[in-house]
């Protein structure tokens, strides 16, 4: 199953990559307890986790919504032809999103609404497709909705030094910038309501500008998470960083909180990187939290 309803809101699953990122969980993920994988790793492999090799695995995912007759995409991965030179595994791919995008029904003119939980390099690059020698918007009906945070941070001509270092190299003037010329972003601050069900809610911590997008439709709750975590390991260690956080200690704070208010309102925890099922229901378990049960969205069987 690629397509869940909850409520009036159908979610479908777009997969981009799944597979190994290149990093093992004490690099990934420096503050996380070695045992807590040891422990877990029945479960998380394969699809969290190599147990050969320990590399952990990702998925690269945008989450198709249709909302009150409105197409909507939350985070646009990667993109093709992208020049990375500090993010390798990410450089020059050549994959069928646009693709995988058919089959669920959607052109790129069908798409009214594009959400960017934040602006690192695997969330943003299909904002912009290469159009002979420029890149240009891939959804050119779409209003693209950028964490003003993110969005000024992210700039190079505010010269700010990120803890990614020069990981996020050409990512704001290839996927970001072409969008906010082409008139066509919204830049947006503390919280925006897109519609009854709908609502974005800044959550920093892993970026400045890092937002979730909370649902609430019918008796249903899901809370889309970005990178407030990339493993179901943080569920269980929420105070388990990711090297990548700019923020360490906003970071942990923001994940406790919506890990409770996910866990509370009995709503789907969807980050955007996780393999398997794709999004889990949580319980609070003593300071920490439970996966209490998986979305039913089918597993990626190959990698790539």
């Amino acid at each position: 199953m690629d397509t869940i309803v909850l409520g009036d809101i159908t979610i479908t699953r777009i997969r981009e990559y799944f597979g190994p990122v290149e990093m093992t969980p004490d690099t990934f993920f420096p503050d996380s307890p070695k045992e807590v994988w040891d422990d877990n790793e029945p479960w998380l492999a394969p699809h969290f986790l190599d147990a050969g090799t320990r590399i952990v695995n990702s998925a690269i995912q945008t989450w198709l919504l249709r909302s009150e007759g409105k197409t909507i995409l939350v985070d646009t991965g990667v993109g093709n032809h992208k020049e990375r030179p500090y993010s390798p595994v990410w450089s020059h791919l050549d994959t069928d999103f646009l693709a995988g995008l058919a089959r669920a029904g959607v052109a790129p003119e069908d798409v009214d609404i594009v959400i960017n939980t934040h602006l690192h390099v695997d969330h943003v690059g299909w904002n912009t497709y290469l159009d002979g020698r420029n890149w240009v918007p891939t959804f050119p009906r779409a209003t693209y909705l950028l964490p003003k945070d993110d969005f000024d941070f992210w700039n190079p001509a505010n010269g700010h030094t990120p803890l990614l270092g020069r990981g996020n190299q050409n990512v704001f003037e290839d996927s970001v910038a072409p969008v906010h010329a082409a008139g066509q972003t919204l830049l947006w601050e503390n919280s925006h309501r897109i519609d009854a069900g709908l609502r974005l809610d800044a959550a920093p911590g892993h970026t400045p500008g890092s937002c979730v997008l909370t649902l609430e439709s019918g008796p249903d709750r899901a809370v889309f998470v970005g990178d407030m975590l990339h493993s179901p390991v943080q569920i269980l260690e929420p105070d388990t960083n990711s090297c990548f956080c700019e923020d360490p200690a906003g970071a942990r704070a923001t994940r406790r909180k919506v890990l409770g208010w996910a866990a509370d309102h009995n709503a789907l925890l969807i980050p955007a990187h996780l393999g398997g099922h794709g999004a889990a229901e949580v319980a609070r378990d003593g300071d920490t939290f439970a996966v209490k049960g998986w979305a039913p969205f089918a597993p990626y069987t190959e990698q790539g």
